[in-house]
């Protein structure tokens, strides 16, 4: 979708509207000749008319008069994107402490932020990065987004582990049984982990990372 002329056109007078002024009175209070924004300004001569279309600057002063920002003129215009959805984001430090997850460990209470995903789900939530244990390919601070639902997680992948304990756990996914989950790090400091799936609350595939 563009700003076509009729767009343009219609968010002034919507524009108008929206402060209880005729677009007359909207372009005398920018400081602009009172028939700026007539009708008959809106097309020149010609069979078909020709189009005529605000200045930037007329448009600059009615913004500023109004206080209205560009993206909100763009809505009035129907042009505006489409709202980043949010999910729910949090340290993984953090993760491991009381009052951040329900006891079917979902995310709830106070102290979440939020980070930006244009299609957001449910399954989905942000986290941090802490420690080093998948150096190089995760850092510290780096924040990663999780989907707890996918189905078919295999071995290789990368994963979040929400363990009954209280844990939350960024790890590769080192092997998968009908009893258990070993979990490994990167970094080969850290030596692999194996997780009874009695006390695996979920885990979920890491779908994207932002360092």
């Amino acid at each position: 979708m563009s700003l076509s002329h009729a767009r343009i056109w219609s968010a002034i007078d919507s524009l108008a509207r929206r402060e209880g002024l005729s677009v007359s009175a909207l372009a005398r209070r920018a400081g602009l000749d009172a028939t700026s924004f007539n009708p008959s300004k809106r097309f020149g001569p010609g069979d078909p008319p020709r189009p005529r279309w605000p200045s930037t600057e007329s448009l600059t002063r009615i913004l500023e008069a109004t206080g209205l920002s560009l993206s909100g003129f763009a809505a009035l215009a129907g042009d505006a994107p489409p709202p980043r959805a949010a999910i729910p984001l949090l340290g993984l430090a953090q993760a491991g402490e009381e009052g951040f997850f329900d006891d079917a460990g979902l995310p709830t209470g106070d102290g979440w932020d939020q980070t930006d995903l244009p299609q957001a789900r449910d399954s989905l939530l942000g986290l941090r990065i802490s420690g080093d244990s998948m150096v190089p390919l995760y850092r510290e601070g780096d924040r990663i987004i999780v989907d707890r639902e996918a189905g078919d997680v295999r071995k290789g992948d990368r994963v979040v582990v929400r363990t009954t304990g209280g844990e939350t756990l960024a790890k590769a996914l080192g092997a998968i049984s009908t009893d258990t989950v070993t979990l490994t790090s990167i970094n080969p400091a850290y030596p692999p982990r194996t997780l009874p799936r009695r006390d695996i609350l979920w885990m979920g595939r890491i779908l994207w990372v932002s360092q």
